[in-house]
């Protein structure tokens, strides 16, 4: 179903594209009848939203401290702060690592990141040591550290740019094999 909606996304933007005739206006009738087309709208604008809840929800935790190995408002560390933005507010659970959670998300190109998606970093020598959420304009916002709390930072800043990994987003099939809390 997911591969059917991308393709007919795919070929809405091609037949909008395309020069008008009445091949066009009879596509763009059919696939209005149908209903394919409020459904790509309604997929976009769902998409859209799923994203502002997940970051309005992880706003509402800045300032909470960082705990190893926590996962609720009594601390975080980074992967449980991401898996449980995902959980809380999406309904998707993510794995327990930040590397299991890059294992099971789709790697994307910097340019291609968009509010929701998960961007991860090099902290500890180690690849994938390090995850946070993309907000949106280069920041993100992650669990950092021992004796840090919840906060908004810019992905431009030298530390983080060293130590960039990689993008990915959050895709629900590939979460069927993922850890259950």
């Amino acid at each position: 179903m997911r591969y059917l909606a991308i393709i007919l996304m795919l070929w809405a933007g091609w037949v909008q594209a395309a020069p008008h005739t009445q091949t066009t206006d009879d596509i763009e009738n059919f696939l209005q009848d149908k209903g394919v087309i409020a459904q790509i709208n309604q997929l976009k604008q769902n998409v859209g939203q799923q994203a502002s809840e997940l970051i309005l929800s992880a706003m509402g935790f800045l300032g909470v401290p960082y705990k190893r190995g926590g996962s609720n408002e009594n601390g975080f560390d980074c992967s449980g702060f991401v898996r449980s933005m995902y959980e809380q507010t999406v309904g998707l659970v993510l794995p327990r690592r930040a590397k299991e959670q890059a294992a099971v998300t789709d790697k994307i190109d910097k340019q291609e990141l968009q509010p929701g998606d998960l961007v991860f970093f090099n902290t500890l020598k180690q690849t994938f040591s390090h995850v946070g959420i993309y907000i949106g304009n280069n920041q993100f916002i992650h669990s950092p550290r021992q004796g840090g709390e919840v906060r908004v930072e810019d992905m431009r800043q030298a530390y983080w740019e060293k130590r960039f990994n990689g993008a990915r987003r959050v895709n629900s099939e590939n979460l069927k094999n993922a850890t259950q809390p």
